[in-house]
């Protein structure tokens, strides 16, 4: 027999009992659509958060206080964490300390109740120097962003947000050259920052950028004045990130007068953040994935169980085909084939199942993205066939060693 009419008779023998069938492709249907779509949803968030890392600039490195499993330790120590001033900032900007980092940019954050006339909004501001816009890489659909001079003068000046001037101005608005209320400090608006949506650092719409002299002044207090929450480096090019990092770290340790064997303090680069995503997303996936498998040995042992019955039904017509010729290695190879049909039939709905609902979930949470690669749909069709194939094996088996007689004489 050719194997053209093997498939054609294995086509015909899953279709004569349609909802045995189909009852026994749900467990393959059920796991690959699983599979899928966790897979997706680690694919989909992996890319998400990647994205929002590369949104924060590029060739960046990160300042933060306390030690930890960043770039700038290794280690995590259990120690008081000194906070990172605007001393550290300027020193780390001195080219002839640090000549591998082009700009960098205090960090200092805060929540507050903003007003603009008769209307109020809860926002971020921001404290920072000039060299947060292109380390950043922001750019201002109105206005300017304020100068260096500015910054140290405490000037009573602001960049917004579109949504922040959206909120405070109304949509469509022009806010430059009107005032805005800060724990009862009146500055001026100088510029609004283009729509960036959310980042890794927060809604990048949803803030109010002020200079670092200013916030220090105004916002800060005591002996927080001169502290700030982050600090951000930009090397000159992709090829000196590593030595500006090590140049960081190196004028850190000096600074804050510790050892490398117990920094106060962590140096972490963009690619070590994606490195650690993508880590984290990959075992999760992983796991998940693990879990979503169990169906499809729950399939694969009704495919099994499919098949055995499918021996016992027709144990006579094993006979026949035995008596008119047919060789054992045909019948293996009659039985395997239908097993693969199906397991092939539940993959393709499994996938079909998959994307669809892929496609659901992105619609319904437009933050969420499920990605479906053509690799994972390929991956996923083999996979249900070798899981088919495999689980008709034994069932072929016993149908390929009846003896003739035997299968002739059973009713």
């Amino acid at each position: 027999m050719s194997l053209f009419e093997t498939i054609r008779v294995a086509v015909a023998a899953v279709a004569a009992r349609k909802l045995r069938s189909a009852l026994t492709m749900l467990g393959i249907l059920i796991g690959i659509a699983s599979v899928m779509l966790t897979v997706g949803l680690g694919q989909g968030a992996q890319q998400s958060i990647t994205s929002q890392i590369n949104k924060l600039g590029s060739n960046m490195l990160i300042v933060t206080p306390g030690a930890g499993t960043g770039m700038g330790s290794g280690r995590n120590v259990n120690q008081a964490v000194t906070p990172l001033t605007l001393d550290d900032a300027a020193i780390l900007a001195d080219q002839r300390v640090c000549p591998d980092i082009l700009r960098v940019a205090p960090i200092t954050q805060a929540g507050a109740t903003v007003q603009a006339g008769t209307t109020s909004a809860t926002t971020t501001i921001t404290g920072t120097s000039p060299q947060w816009l292109p380390i950043r890489a922001k750019k201002l659909s109105q206005g300017r962003f304020f100068t260096e001079d500015e910054s140290r003068g405490g000037r009573l000046v602001a960049v917004i947000g579109s949504s922040t001037a959206a909120a405070l101005y109304g949509a469509g608005s022009h806010p430059i050259g009107r005032t805005l209320t800060i724990n009862g400090h009146t500055l001026t608006v100088i510029g609004v920052l283009e729509a960036a949506g959310q980042s890794l650092a927060g809604n990048d719409d949803d803030v109010i950028v002020i200079p670092s002299g200013t916030f220090a002044s105004r916002m800060a207090t005591g002996a927080n004045m001169n502290n700030v929450a982050m600090i951000l480096l930009e090397a000159r090019d992709q090829e000196s990130l590593s030595a500006a990092q090590q140049q960081a770290t190196a004028t850190m340790l000096l600074q804050h007068r510790t050892t490398a064997d117990s920094p106060d303090f962590t140096v972490s680069s963009q690619q070590a953040l994606v490195n650690t995503v993508n880590r984290m997303t990959a075992v999760l996936t992983v796991l998940l994935s693990g879990l979503a498998a169990i169906s499809l040995i729950v399939g694969g042992i009704g495919v099994m169980n499919i098949m055995l019955v499918s021996v016992t039904e027709r144990i006579r017509e094993i006979g026949l085909r035995k008596a008119l010729g047919a060789r054992p290695a045909v019948i293996m190879q009659q039985f395997l084939v239908e097993a693969g049909i199906l397991g092939v039939l539940g993959g393709l709905l499994g996938i079909g199942l998959g994307i669809g609902l892929g496609q659901l979930i992105s619609s319904v949470i437009s933050s969420l993205d499920v990605v479906i690669s053509p690799t994972a749909t390929i991956a996923a069709l083999l996979v249900s066939l070798a899981i088919g194939i495999s689980a008709g094996v034994y069932p072929a088996w016993r149908a390929a060693r009846l003896a003739p007689i035997d299968a002739l004489r059973n009713e």
